[in-house]
């Protein structure tokens, strides 16, 4: 794999998960639009301690807040005493979540009726943080999404079927909020960027609101794919495609990629969204982008003119602590056995070796997969 190229695909990357990073985002809408101080703060998703960030000094500092995201996310930051944290866990809930959930929910209840809630929610939340219906306990939600996420659902089902049995998604949470106000922005990690579905709709207004409510998105997948535009531009790359299309079953958006590359001309090619994927029992190590790329890489096998990257914006690919891989022409025969990693979910393992894997460990955001490749002359 060229290193110039390699570089330029990952500093293209860079810039665009820099470009929907939590407090970049957060600090932008603020100082474009600007938002009444409030009286509580409920942060909830992968990004949630990089938005909370964003919020004013003062904010931090000094109003009561309630935090949650993913396990060593939180990293060296440091909270003053008007904030509770947790770290808890994903893509399968655990105990911590449920204890967040139930905080949640206790922390928005007690809100007084003067109260102005600012929820900052992104992807990931209908994992981290969960209370659910009497009668469901831990092992149920973790059925559910082991089965959801093995059959090779998309997110949009997955929440649906959280949602059946969870106390706080789908609008449920802010039934509690008994006060004056709420505001959400929210970082989108869904196609159609709809707070319904970001988080199984934990930041949702209920049917028949007694408060008044406003919800703006400060970062979403097109964000991040005009930022490859913008940088490609810079340095003087022409952007072929730009679409936000990876929706359908990984194979499916392996071959139109593919197809797209191969019989198109030379240039930047940019996509975005969340392939499902359906695994096999025992599934090996990796996740969809490394999946993707290894299944991308077996089409364009032995063309010296094409170099890719597929990657998570969140820094991390399925239960794995990469983002995702590089890929050329050579990398579906760069080692043995990338046929049996594609069967047995494995290619984790096989980038792994090949020393093609991306990490960036957590990057304050999450607006879905970026797939970037290079055709050159």
């Amino acid at each position: 794999m060229h290193v110039e190229q390699k570089n330029i695909l990952l500093k293209l990357f860079q810039n665009a998960v820099a470009a929907v990073k939590g407090d970049t985002s957060v600090t932008a809408w603020l100082s474009h639009n600007g938002l009444r101080r409030p009286t509580h703060i409920l942060a909830v998703g992968k990004a949630a301690t990089a938005m909370f960030e964003g919020l004013p000094s003062d904010w931090r500092n000094t109003v009561a807040t309630f935090l949650v995201t993913k396990t060593d996310h939180i990293g060296n930051t440091v909270f003053r005493e008007n904030v509770k944290s947790f770290e808890t866990s994903h893509p399968l809930p655990d105990q911590n979540s449920l204890d967040a959930g139930k905080g949640a929910a206790n922390f928005v209840a007690k809100c007084g009726a003067d109260s102005r809630l600012l929820m900052l929610v992104s992807g990931g939340a209908s994992s981290l943080v969960e209370h659910l219906e009497p009668g469901v306990g831990l092992r149920d939600i973790e059925t559910l999404t082991r089965s959801a996420l093995a059959e090779g659902i998309d997110i949009g089902e997955i929440n649906h079927r959280r949602r059946t049995i969870s106390a706080i998604k789908g609008g449920q949470l802010l039934k509690r909020f008994s006060g004056a106000q709420v505001d959400v922005l929210a970082i989108s990690d869904v196609a159609g960027d709809s707070i319904d579905v970001i988080g199984s709709g934990i930041g949702a207004p209920p049917e028949g609101a007694s408060f008044t409510y406003q919800c703006n998105i400060v970062a979403s997948n097109k964000v991040a794919r005009d930022a490859v535009i913008q940088n490609a531009n810079s340095v003087g790359i022409g952007v072929i495609s730009n679409k936000e299309n990876m929706y359908a079953d990984l194979p499916k958006i392996a071959s139109m990629i593919a197809k797209d590359i191969l019989e198109g001309p030379s240039g930047l090619y940019i996509y975005g969204g969340e392939p499902t994927v359906t695994l096999p029992e025992n599934p090996g190590h990796g996740g969809r982008n490394q999946a993707l790329a290894l299944e991308i890489a077996r089409h364009i096998r032995k063309r010296i003119d094409i170099v890719g990257l597929v990657a998570g914006t969140d820094g991390t690919d399925g239960a794995t602590d990469a983002a995702g891989a590089l890929l050329d022409g050579k990398t579906y025969m760069k080692l043995p056995g990338a046929r049996y990693a594609l069967k047995r979910a494995d290619s984790g393992s096989y980038f792994s070796r090949t020393g093609d894997l991306i990490n960036t460990g957590p990057t304050g955001t999450n607006v879905m997969d970026l797939a970037i490749f290079l055709k050159h002359e």
